[in-house]
C-alpha cells in the first residue's frame, strides 16, 4: 500500500530561529493573500479595520494547517 503524505516544510528542530519563523510567516501571508486577499481587503475597508493586522491573524491561523516534519 502506498501512502503519499505532502510535507511542504521540513524543519530542523535546532534551527527554529527568528529567520526561519519569519520565512514561514511570509510564505503563509502570500498563501492567504492568494486565496482570499480580495475578500479580506473589502472586509477591512467595509469595517474600517487594518488590512495588515487581519492578514497577520489569518496567516497565523493558516500556519496551523501546514504539515511539518521535524528533524532532530
Amino acid at each position: 500500500m502506498d501512502i503519499n503524505i505532502d510535507i511542504p516544510f521540513r524543519l530542523n528542530f535546532n534551527h527554529l530561529d527568528a529567520e526561519t519563523q519569519d520565512k514561514l510567516m511570509k510564505q503563509s501571508k502570500k498563501e492567504v493573500e492568494r486565496k482570499c486577499g480580495t475578500e479580506m481587503k473589502a472586509y477591512a475597508k467595509e469595517n474600517h479595520l487594518d488590512y495588515q493586522e487581519i492578514l497577520e491573524e489569518e496567516a497565523i491561523k493558516n500556519l496551523y494547517h501546514y504539515k511539518f516534519k521535524f528533524d532532530f
